[in-house]
């Protein structure tokens, strides 16, 4: 009996120190306490399965930007587009990935100058140093083509803005792409408007900066419009650093043609815009690239009224979820409104078609990174290239053949005019394609 009473007392005791105890004691914990906490509130009440722990990581973006030189407007804009859509994702707590994972975004970059010399050394840099896990291209197709070459050899991933030329993303490049319409198409358009709008023209002056992307631009519009019977009276390329346009209006007026096209950036096309309307050149229609979009082309005043150009985006645009919806296509992001009114908020400016594209360019990249579930740069490349996307800047998707791979497909340019309302304001209206005219096209 007594031994009895004391192995039930000895059993006692073992009872109440395992209470105490709690059980087994666990493994010493190698993260914060944060962590700890988190994994511990995903597991299911069950004990069958466990939800994966929430862990942060931060995504590196490497860039280049025009603090100066002559693509400063346009870069500038550029880079505020896609800080703004920076700061959006992560004030919304990031990107959550499949496995758990909240991506937050940072930026990293070194000003080009606008000098090709200096984008290689800079994107090696961001690249190697830095250790950028994606990349985004300067401004400009010179620029852009220059990066695209670093971009491939360290295998890194970049979505190209502000650079439309063709010829970049036909060099076999594997992760190169395009979120801009390709200079191939970039002033066509505006000979269809001819076409329809003034049936009767029939010379054409090509007047076209001698850069990369305006030459492009300049030999293909000049093709179509042979391809539809139109006599080019004048093509002739002048140098980037050109402040004096006389020669080129002395040629332009012996030629006397019914339209004139071309240009190349924001600096160029504004002068030479200016130049024509003080020589009072009598060319009816004008088309010029770059410039006439940026909302600072109304500074010019008068000499505004009448010239078209080319865009890759307006906050006219209606593109919405609905209609992505119709055609079978995935929407992503804000819709135009929403995007202008927070440009607006954060800058103190309408947003050009040149911050429109930095916001894509880390839309588009968002949604391949979600698609892909990984930052792994494969499975990056393999979202890319089946991206089938709709936003407020337009159809996007991308060549995946080796031919032309990464060339933007999906988009297409709107072409605008300055023209003035009934209070003698000058404002922008969308006069191409026809179904998305704010107003129709007037002569100069």
């Amino acid at each position: 009996m007594k031994r009895l009473t004391i192995l039930a007392s000895v059993l006692l005791i073992m009872a109440l120190l395992a209470a105490c105890a709690g059980g087994p004691a666990a493994p010493a914990s190698t993260g914060s306490d944060t962590s700890a906490d988190t994994a511990s509130d995903t597991t299911a009440d069950t004990g069958s399965s466990e939800a994966p722990a929430t862990t942060a990581q931060e995504v590196l973006i490497g860039y280049t930007a025009s603090n100066t030189g002559k693509y400063n407007v346009e870069s500038s804009r550029q880079v505020n587009g896609f800080d703004l859509w920076m700061k959006q994702v992560n004030d919304a707590g990031g990107l959550t990935l499949p496995d758990g994972t909240v991506l937050t975004f940072a930026g990293k970059s070194y000003d080009d100058e606008s000098n090709t010399d200096r984008v290689q050394e800079l994107y090696t840099r961001l690249a190697t140093e830095d250790g950028a896990n994606f990349l985004i291209s300067p401004y400009s197709s010179g620029l852009t083509s220059a990066s695209s070459v670093i971009a491939e050899q360290y295998g890194k991933v970049m979505v190209t803005t502000g650079a439309a030329s063709d010829d970049t993303y036909k060099q076999g490049y594997t992760g190169v792409y395009q979120v801009y319409t390709p200079a191939s198409k970039y002033l066509t358009g505006a000979v269809d408007m001819l076409k329809a709008d003034a049936p009767d023209a029939k010379k054409l002056a090509i007047v076209h900066e001698n850069d990369k992307f305006s030459t492009g631009v300049a030999e293909s519009v000049k093709a179509y419009a042979e391809g539809l019977g139109y006599e080019i009276v004048l093509f002739e390329g002048y140098d980037s650093a050109t402040t004096d346009f006389a020669p080129f209006i002395n040629k332009i007026q012996q030629s006397e043609p019914d339209a004139i096209l071309g240009g190349g950036h924001f600096q160029d096309g504004s002068t030479f815009a200016r130049q024509l309307a003080e020589k009072q050149v009598d060319v009816p229609w004008v088309a010029l690239l770059v410039a006439p979009p940026e909302p600072t082309f109304a500074e010019l005043g008068d000499a505004a009224v009448g010239v078209i150009g080319p865009s890759q985006w307006e906050p006219q645009a209606k593109f919405t979820a609905e209609a992505a919806a119709a055609d079978g296509i995935t929407w992503a992001g804000p819709t135009g409104d929403e995007f202008g009114q927070a440009y607006m908020d954060a800058y103190g400016e309408e947003p050009s078609y040149h911050a429109a594209g930095g916001y894509i360019a880390g839309l588009v990249l968002a949604e391949a990174i979600k698609n892909a579930g990984s930052l792994d740069d494969a499975a990056v490349k393999k979202a890319m290239d089946e991206l089938d996307l709709m936003t407020f800047y337009g159809h996007l998707q991308f060549e995946s053949g080796a031919d032309a791979h990464g060339l933007q497909t999906g988009h297409d340019m709107v072409f605008v005019q300055w023209q003035k309302d009934a209070d003698g304001n000058l404002v922008k209206e969308v006069v191409w394609p026809a179904a998305g005219r704010t107003a129709d096209p007037i002569t100069r």
